[in-house]
């Protein structure tokens, strides 16, 4: 069974292998230590401003009728919070709740209606211990505007690591939902090792600053709007430390976001990419590039629906409506240190089998296996390398999951064991969706489904219908432990029958065509709650289930953006039970931890160069979220493409971590193989590429899994200290080493790339790039993407094949690319590439390679066997500086070698060195 699910039975939701977080020593403005746990309660604090520069004492607090006057409305535009974001208030209306009115000329922007300074709310006591920390009370003496509004909260604090901060705001007297993370494997602060942060708090009205121990940069400070807390709308405003923000997925935003008034939704929703909307996933995380190459990141595990205001302050607000505040801010330092400490709560992500990083083909409109098939011979017959193929819900008995048709698809079970014969897989969709309207006794999967009582129910008891491709159909409950075990046995009836090697779960916001059911859905405050976000549909029921649905855990309410989660975990679990290999799951919706389970692809997007150019941010936003193992639809998925569309887009998909090309039914084929032959030979160069560097990207995800690195990644992850690299979303790395630098314009036949300071080789050809961090005009016909590699590294690279099955037992080859000093380093993991928990088990090789003095050396550190009769066939060197005399190889002179004086490359061939024993490549300067 999935843990998730076990987790559920015993009131866990969330099942994550790595630590909670933690809290550090609280500070007062005028205390140099910790705040002892006998401290007798502050009525009067200092309180600092934004930019942490200044302090005042605060004058005394006014009552919510009083109309505020003076200082406290004398705000900057820029700094006002929205006192009226439930609704648009009239001066006296605003008056009413004690706040601010200045009308604006423009209806976007600034609120008409804000806070004052030192608006009335929450009153702080004294911090007492706890076993995890310390904890207070706060309580607010007359009510807020808004309704069921909670007068005491429970303030927790626990310190448990260097680097996180870690707080709580719940209501003391009524269980409310949350999001639970359960004990197991955390790390523990040792007694020596300092906390990077110290916190001070405002008692009256409460709020709290975070500050940076290294610089006293103020990291969050919550004082500058109130804390609200009501039944169904928690609110939580801070001051940021700079305006370079990025995450808070899933939206169709650059890498770094606008904080100019902007508004973003975390609801899942089946929603193509676009701008100002929600979409398939909620990631409620960000990440915050400060100055001097430190960052920071903050975490609200919250799963009910949130609205994010962004504001040029700069500032943030979160609102809730439901659930806790339950807050983690990772203080890094550095941005990848920022991203473990993240991927420490939500779990690190699995290790991919080694041949889902193959190239992989899907259509809506592949009807029969005798088109299926075809399409996978003419890819043969074009030498395209290919993986995987796939089929969507064609294959589908009356589009029923589960089946398969029996006269369009009858053969399917042949067709799939004849991919396996020829070193391919097989996946095909699977919704969440079970159709309810076949006869009693003729669809297992809905009758044994009832028997066991794994179906989400509508708010009387009784069982919730909505409306999905096969019509009327009933939603698993994957929170339900029993649900996960019928998960399990109807995927293994299906897979005796049809042996795939993965499943693709879409549809899983949970997406239905109807509005929250086919009975529709009670009127009430889940379904009309005070105050909804701004959502697709403008209700939180458009598009899928009712909200006061029944889950065994809580109601839909609480759990609708976990349901992707959820039937992610259920799906890994019994696919690897039932094939006892390492699982491929891909899933359109996500939410964090999804990462631990499965892959995910960014949804329906359009055949045209802006959705090309914005997959990229993307893809990276989802590395930040703890999910490398992401792509988009090569060539698009929606409309049309055409020949250099899909040539760029072949391109950059050979360098996402997940490459998929999939279509729609109704568009013009955009297989490979139908274009013309100078654009077929662009897209084969790229798929060899890509295959060729399999194994560096294996190892890029070896390293994510035991570490939580980044694959596809951000140059300001790498470059933290580059300006430059802030704001640069159109190229990106491949680990620290492999800089991709793709053309996104029609008709491009060069581009501007930026090259952070060092020395950056073509891998085409060796050519050098002396970059003193500077934009460079690179060509870039239709043949070429661009990419380099940096100074300082090793890629350990293998000859592409059609498969990876055939390619996996190719000769290796490594790219040197030595330093001005000559040095260089990389490694290489290496497995069977499809058994479980390899790592773990220690069942796996492991090469380091370094370069130095004039040789390249291998230390195999581990072995286990998977590396015999594998050999070294080459290498080419980068940067050597003049011609060599000799080449040896393990004291044998190499005869087959080459050197190109204008790029300074060595190249070497022609050799055969066993990748697990120590090998040395020397030349003679």
């Amino acid at each position: 069974m999935c843990p998730l699910c076990e987790c559920t039975a015993a009131g866990l939701l969330l099942v994550f292998a790595l630590s909670t977080c933690c809290y550090g020593n609280q500070l007062c403005v005028n205390q140099t230590g910790p705040v002892r746990s006998d401290r007798p309660a502050i009525d009067t604090i200092h309180l600092q401003n934004i930019t942490g520069e200044t302090w005042a004492v605060l004058p005394e607090r006014p009552k919510p009728t009083d109309v505020p006057r003076g200082d406290a409305c004398s705000m900057a535009p820029e700094s006002r919070f929205d006192c009226a974001r439930d609704r648009p208030l009239s001066r006296g209306e605003c008056a009413q709740r004690g706040c601010c009115y200045d009308p604006q000329r423009r209806s976007a922007g600034p609120p008409w209606c804000f806070y004052p300074s030192l608006y009335p709310g929450y009153k702080m006591g004294p911090l007492t211990p706890t076993p995890r920390g310390e904890e207070a009370s706060l309580t607010r003496a007359t009510p807020s505007h808004l309704p069921r509004d909670i007068p005491s909260l429970l303030l927790e604090v626990s310190e448990e690591t260097a680097g996180c901060f870690h707080l709580t705001l719940k209501d003391p007297s009524s269980q409310r939902y949350e999001v639970k993370l359960p004990p197991g494997v955390h790390q523990r602060k040792t007694a020596d090792e300092d906390v990077l942060y110290s916190t001070e708090y405002q008692c009256d009205p409460f709020g709290f600053i975070i500050r940076r121990k290294s610089n006293g940069r103020v990291i969050m400070n919550t004082t500058v709007a109130p804390l609200l807390f009501a039944d169904q709308y928690l609110q939580l405003s801070t001051a940021l430390a700079s305006p370079h923000v990025s995450g808070l997925g899933e939206h169709y935003t650059s890498l770094l976001l606008d904080l100019n008034w902007t508004s973003l939704t975390l609801w899942n929703r089946d929603m193509a990419p676009h701008a100002d909307a929600n979409l398939y996933g909620s990631h409620p995380f960000y990440i915050v590039q400060e100055q001097d190459g430190l960052a920071h990141g903050v975490f609200l595990l919250n799963s009910n629906a949130i609205e994010v205001v962004l504001q040029p302050t700069p500032a943030l607000t979160w609102v809730a409506i439901g659930g806790i505040l339950d807050l983690y801010v990772f203080l890094g330092p550095d941005p990848q240190s920022v991203i473990r400490q993240y991927l420490r709560v939500i779990g690190f992500p699995m290790m991919p089998p080694y041949w889902s990083l193959g190239f992989h083909l899907c259509r809506w409109g592949y009807t029969t296996t005798i088109t299926t098939r075809r399409v996978a011979q003419r890819m043969r017959n074009a030498t395209f390398p290919m993986d995987v193929q796939w089929n969507d819900l064609d294959y589908a008995n009356k589009d029923r999951v589960f089946t398969f048709d029996p006269w369009r698809f009858g053969d399917l079970p042949e067709m799939v064991e004849e991919f396996h014969k020829s070193g391919m897989k097989y996946i095909l969709i699977l919704d969440p969706g079970i159709s309810s309207t076949s006869p009693p006794g003729t669809y297992s999967p809905f009758d044994d489904g009832l028997k066991r009582d794994v179906f989400i129910k509508n708010a009387t008891g009784h069982l919730l219908i909505g409306k999905v491709w096969p019509g009327p159909t009933a939603f698993p409950d994957f929170t339900n432990p029993e649900t996960g075990r019928w998960w399990e046995d109807c995927i293994r009836d299906f897979h005796s029958m049809v042996p795939v090697d993965g499943l693709w779960i879409d549809m899983n916001e949970p997406a239905s065509f109807v509005q929250g059911s086919l009975e529709g859905c009670p009127d009430g405050d889940l379904e009309n709650p005070p105050y909804t976000p701004r959502v697709v549909g403008g209700k939180l029921n458009s598009g899928t289930l009712c909200m006061s649905a029944r889950q065994k855990l809580s109601t839909h309410y609480n759990l609708h953006n976990m349901y992707g989660l959820t039937e992610a975990c259920a799906t890994h679990s019994a696919l690897v039970k039932v094939r006892g290999k390492r699982p491929f799951v891909l899933s359109r919706s996500s939410f964090p931890g999804i990462g631990r389970f499965s892959a995910v692809w960014t949804g329906d997007v359009r055949s045209d160069w802006e959705q090309l150019r914005y997959s990229i941010p993307a893809v990276l936003r989802f590395g930040l979220f703890g999910v490398p193992l992401v792509g988009a639809d090569v060539c698009g998925f929606g409309g049309n493409t055409n020949e250099e569309l899909c040539v760029r887009w072949m391109q950059l998909g050979a360098f996402y971590p997940f490459m998929r090309n999939h279509n729609d039914k109704s568009n013009a084929p955009q297989e490979p193989y139908v274009f013309g032959q100078k654009a077929q030979a662009a897209m084969r160069s790229a798929l060899n590429l890509r295959y060729s560097l399999l194994p560096f990207l294996y190892t890029l995800f070896h390293h994510a899994h035991i570490s939580a690195a980044t694959v596809a990644r951000p140059l300001f992850m790498e470059f933290p200290s580059d300006d430059n690299c802030r704001a640069v979303d159109s190229q990106f790395l491949w680990g620290s080493s492999l800089l991709i630098s793709p053309a996104l314009e029609r008709g491009a036949v060069e581009l501007a790339a930026y090259l952070p300071s060092g020395t950056w080789y073509s891998l085409h050809d060796g050519q050098p790039f002396y970059s003193k961090g500077q934009y460079l005009l690179l060509p870039a016909p239709l043949d070429t993407i661009n990419a380099h590699v940096r100074e300082g590294h090793i890629l350990p690279q293998q000859e592409p094949a059609l498969t990876t099955t055939a390619s996996r037992r190719n000769p290796f080859f490594l790219t040197v690319a030595l330093s001005a000093g000559g040095w260089a380093h990389g490694d290489l993991f290496w497995d069977d590439g499809d058994t479980l928990n390899t790592f773990e088990t220690g069942n796996y090789c492991y090469v380091i390679f370094t370069a130095g003095q004039a040789q390249v050396v291998s230390y195999p550190t581990k072995l286990n066997g998977a590396l015999d009769g594998l050999v070294l066939g080459g290498l080419h060197v980068f940067g050597v500086p003049s011609p060599p005399l000799y080449v040896v190889a393990n004291g044998e002179k190499v005869r087959d070698f080459t050197y190109r004086s204008d790029t300074k490359l060595l190249t070497v061939t022609d050799i055969a060195l066993p990748m697990s024993e120590v090998f040395t490549v020397q030349w003679a300067l």
